[in-house]
C-alpha cells in the first residue's frame, strides 16, 4: 500500500496505530530535544506509552555520544527511565557488528572519538586511532606511519581529528586483502540552531570510500543493520513498531525499508514541503521517503493517548 502522510490526530485510525503498537523506535535530535532542551510535551507523551506498555526504544545515528550518556541525557530531561540496552546508537552498534565480523585476534583502525572507543571497549574489541593525528613530518605521520599487523577493519565515525594522514592511513590499511571498511552513518550535515550547520560523518565517509574505491558496510539509518540490532534485542514484530523521526532520508527511509509504520515529527529538520515533493514523483525511490503519518511534534501524541 502507497504511503500518504496523513495527519496523525484523534481520528480512529490514529488509535489504532497506536493501540497496536508493541514498540515505538525514537530518533533523539529534533524528536525528543534540540540541544539541551526536551520539546515540550515530548517527556509527557512518552511515559504515556511507556505507562501504556509500549517497548521505547531510541536509535540514533549521532557516533559521538556512548549509550549511557543517552540514557543519562533522558533522565536529566525528564523522560522515563532507560536502560542502556533500549539505546541504540551507531557507535554501540558498529562495535556490535565488528564483535562478530573480525576474525579472531583482529583489530580496528578507527576515526572517530571517545564514545566510539569506548563502544569498542565495551564490547572487546580492539581498536587504535582515535584522538590527533601525529604532524605532518614526523615518522608517524600517515604515509609513513608503520602499520598495525593485527589491524582487519577501519571504522569510519564522527572524528573531529580528521586529516589528511589518517586518510592515508586508512588507505593503506584497506589495501590490505580482506580489511573491512565500516561507516557508522551517511548523515552528510549535522544541523545546528539558527539554520546554520557543519559536515556530518558522511563526509568523511566518503573520503575514505573515495580513496579506497569501495562503499562502506553502513551501520546506522536507513541502513537495516541498526534495526536489526534492536530486532535482535527485543524480538519485535515490525508490523507492530512505528518508527518515529524528524529526517526524510534517514529515519522514515529505514522504517519504510523495514516494514515499520513510519511517523515524521516537524520539529526537526525534514518539512512537509518535501513530503509532498515525494508524493507527487513518479520516481520509486523517492517514494520511500513517505511517511505513513506527521505530527507538528510529539507532543500532539498527547490527545489520542488519552484513553
Amino acid at each position: 500500500m502507497a504511503k500518504r502522510c496523513e495527519r496523525l490526530g484523534t481520528s480512529a485510525a490514529a488509535r489504532s496505530a497506536l493501540r497496536d503498537a508493541e514498540a515505538v523506535l525514537f530518533d533523539c535530535d529534533g524528536v525528543l530535544w534540540r540541544g539541551e532542551a526536551a520539546i515540550p510535551g515530548a517527556a509527557e507523551a512518552l511515559g504515556r506509552l511507556a505507562g501504556a506498555g509500549k517497548q521505547l526504544c531510541y536509535v540514533t545515528n549521532n557516533s559521538s555520544r556512548t549509550r549511557q550518556a543517552y540514557v543519562e541525557k533522558l533522565q536529566r530531561l525528564g523522560f522515563p527511565p532507560a536502560e542502556t540496552r533500549q539505546v541504540f546508537g551507531s557507535a554501540y552498534c558498529a562495535a556490535r557488528y565488528l564483535s562478530h565480523a573480525l576474525p579472531a585476534g583482529g583489530a580496528a583502525y578507527v576515526l572517530g572519538g571517545a564514545a566510539l572507543s569506548a563502544e569498542l571497549e565495551a564490547v572487546g574489541v580492539a581498536h587504535l586511532g582515535t584522538g590527533p593525528a601525529p604532524e605532518p613530518g614526523s615518522a608517524n605521520f600517515g604515509s609513513r606511519a608503520p602499520l598495525d599487523p593485527s589491524v582487519r577493519a577501519v571504522l569510519v565515525g564522527y572524528d573531529e581529528h580528521f586529516s589528511y594522514g589518517k586518510l592515508c592511513l586508512a588507505l593503506r590499511y584497506l589495501m590490505r586483502d580482506g580489511c573491512l571498511l565500516v561507516g557508522t552513518n551517511r548523515d552528510n550535515r549535522l544541523p545546528l540552531e539558527g539554520g546554520s550547520a557543519v559536515p556530518g560523518t558522511g563526509c568523511l565517509v566518503k573520503a575514505v570510500e573515495t580513496a579506497a574505491e569501495r562503499e562502506a558496510f553502513i551501520i546506522g539509518k536507513p541502513s537495516r543493520y541498526i534495526f536489526e540490532c534492536v530486532g535482535k534485542e527485543f524480538n519485535i514484530d515490525p508490523a507492530r513498531t512505528i518508527m518515529v523521526g524528524d529526517r526524510l532520508d534517514t529515519d522514515i527511509l529505514m522504517g519504510n525499508n523495514c516494514g515499520l509504520t513510519t511517523l515524521l515529527t516537524l520539529t526537526g529538520v525534514s518539512t512537509l514541503e518535501e513530503v509532498k515533493g515525494h508524493l507527487e514523483s513518479d520516481c520509486p525511490e523517492r517514494r520511500k521517503l513517505v511517511p505513513d503519518y506527521y505530527v507538528d511534534s510529539i507532543a500532539d501524541l498527547l490527545p489520542t493517548l488519552q484513553d
